[in-house]
C-alpha cells in the first residue's frame, strides 16, 4: 500500500481546546486528525468554517447545518501521526498578548488581553494513506510544494514547516501483537505490560483528542488516543510497517 510521509514542525501550535474560554485558552497536547483535515484543505483550497452556508426551514428544530467544505471533501481520509518530541510530550507555554483590532472586547478602547496556552517546537511524522481521491491531490500538491492557502498549526500565528515529504510503499505487519510507533486509538487493543525482570523504561502518553465532527452540532468527536514504547495486542486491527515502524491509520 502506498503512502505519503512527510515530517511536520513548526516553532509553536495552538490547537484550542472548545470547552475552556474564560481566563485562559487551552490547547491540545498533539495535532488531531481535524485540524489537519484542516491544514490540508487549506492546502487545496477548501472553504473553512467562514465559508459555511447555513440552511434553515420554518421551524428552528429543523434547521440543518452544512459542514465546512474541508470537512465534507476531507473526512475519509486516513491518516497516522508518530510525534517526535520526547515521549510523546510537547512542552507547552502560556503566551500573554493584546488583541486590539477595536472590536474585541467591550471594555473601554476596545482591547483583549488574551491568554493562550502554546506548544513549543512541535515535531510529527504524519502519513497519508493513497487509497482515494482526495489523499491522492494531497500528495500531488505536498510533493510539489504547492498550495492555495499558506498551512499553519491550528492558527495563522503558527505557520507550519513540512518537509521531507516522500512516497513509500508500507507492507502489512503479520503479528497480533507489536510495539506501535504512532499514536493510536486506545480501545483497538490491549496493552502489554513488560515483566519485573526487563529492565524496560516504559513510558505512556495519552490523550482525549477529536477524530470527527458531529454533523448537526459541529463539535468535536473523540477517542482516546495511546502514544507507548509498550507492545500492543491489537488482534485484528491492520498494521502497516515501514522500515523498523508499526502504524496504524485511522
Amino acid at each position: 500500500m502506498r503512502a505519503l510521509k512527510f515530517r511536520l514542525s513548526g516553532k509553536s501550535a495552538f490547537f484550542k481546546k472548545p470547552e475552556v474560554n474564560t481566563y485562559y485558552y487551552f490547547t491540545f497536547g498533539q495535532i488531531h486528525k481535524v485540524a489537519l483535515m484542516g491544514m490540508f484543505g487549506a492546502i487545496l483550497g477548501y472553504g473553512g468554517y467562514s465559508q459555511k452556508v447555513w440552511k434553515s426551514k420554518k421551524k428552528k428544530a429543523e434547521m440543518l447545518k452544512e459542514m465546512p467544505e474541508f470537512y465534507e471533501k476531507l473526512k475519509d481520509v486516513k491518516v497516522s501521526i508518530i510525534p517526535q518530541n520526547e515521549k510523546g510530550y510537547i512542552p507547552k507555554k502560556v503566551q500573554i498578548f493584546n488583541n486590539s483590532v477595536g472590536y474585541a472586547s467591550k471594555e473601554l478602547g476596545g482591547n483583549l488581553i488574551v491568554k493562550e496556552q502554546w506548544l513549543e517546537n512541535p515535531e510529527w511524522i504524519i502519513y497519508i494513506l493513497l487509497d482515494g481521491e482526495e489523499a491522492e491531490k494531497i500528495a500531488e500538491a505536498v510533493l510539489n510544494f504547492k498550495c492555495v492557502y499558506f498551512p499553519y498549526l491550528g492558527k495563522n500565528d503558527h505557520p507550519a514547516d513540512i518537509t521531507n515529504a516522500v512516497l513509500v510503499n508500507l507492507e502489512l505487519a503479520g503479528q497480533k501483537e507489536s510495539e506501535l510507533s504512532c499514536l493510536f486509538p486506545k480501545d483497538i487493543g490491549e496493552l502489554i505490560m513488560p515483566d519485573e525482570d526487563d529492565n524496560i523504561q516504559e513510558y505512556k502518553y495519552e490523550e482525549n483528542l477529536p477524530v470527527d465532527m458531529d454533523e448537526w452540532l459541529n463539535q468535536y468527536m473523540y477517542r482516546i488516543f495511546c502514544f507507548t514504547n509498550l507492545s500492543v495486542r491489537h488482534g485484528k486491527e491492520i498494521v502497516f510497517k515501514d522500515a523498523d515502524k508499526n502504524i496504524v491509520f485511522y
